[in-house]
C-alpha cells in the first residue's frame, strides 16, 4: 500500500481511482486511517464479500512467515516503519484488482502473502497503455483533421 500512496501523482495523472477494502471492522479501520495518513475511501467489507468474488481466501503459513514476508518487514522495520499488531485474520489474502471505466477487469493479483504484492508499474501498466491509446487515437484525430 505504501508503494502506491508514494505513487500518488502517477495514478491521479492517469486517472486512477483508487479504493482500499479490509475485512476489519469500522474502529479498526479509523485507527488504520490515523494511523496510515491514507487519503483514499476506505471500504468495510466485514463479510468479505469481495474478497470471495476475487478469489482472495486464505493463505498458506509458508507465504504468510516465509523468507519473503521477513525481508520485507526488515527492510521497513530499517526504515523506521513496524508492522501494527495484528487483530485480525492474518492469513487473509489481499490483492490488487484495477477495473476499468467500462467495469472490465485488467489486472487480477491475489497476494500468497504479506510480501507478495504487483509493483507499481506492473499495477500502473494496463491503465497507462490505454491512456497512451487514447493520446495516440487523439492525436491522429488532430493531425488528420
Amino acid at each position: 500500500m505504501l508503494q502506491l500512496q508514494q505513487a500518488r501523482e502517477e495514478l491521479d495523472r492517469l486517472g486512477v481511482q483508487t479504493l482500499v477494502v479490509t475485512f476489519e471492522g469500522r474502529e479498526a479501520a479509523r485507527e488504520y486511517l490515523e494511523e496510515t495518513g491514507m487519503f483514499w475511501p476506505l471500504l468495510v467489507d466485514t463479510e468479505r464479500r469481495l474478497y470471495r468474488a476475487y478469489d482472495m481466501h486464505a493463505a498458506r503459513l509458508r507465504h504468510l512467515w516465509g523468507f519473503a514476508t521477513m525481508r520485507t518487514y526488515g527492510r521497513e522495520a530499517l526504515r523506521g516503519r513496524f508492522p501494527r499488531i495484528p487483530r485480525a485474520d492474518t492469513a487473509q489474502q489481499g490483492g490488487n484488482v484495477l477495473i476499468d471505466p467500462a467495469g472490465v477487469v485488467r489486472l487480477h493479483h491475489v497476494g500468497r502473502g504479506p510480501a507478495d504484492r504487483p509493483t507499481v508499474a506492473s499495477v500502473l501498466a494496463p491503465r497507462g497503455a490505454r491512456a497512451a491509446r487514447a493520446r495516440g487515437t487523439a492525436a491522429g484525430r488532430k493531425s488528420s483533421g
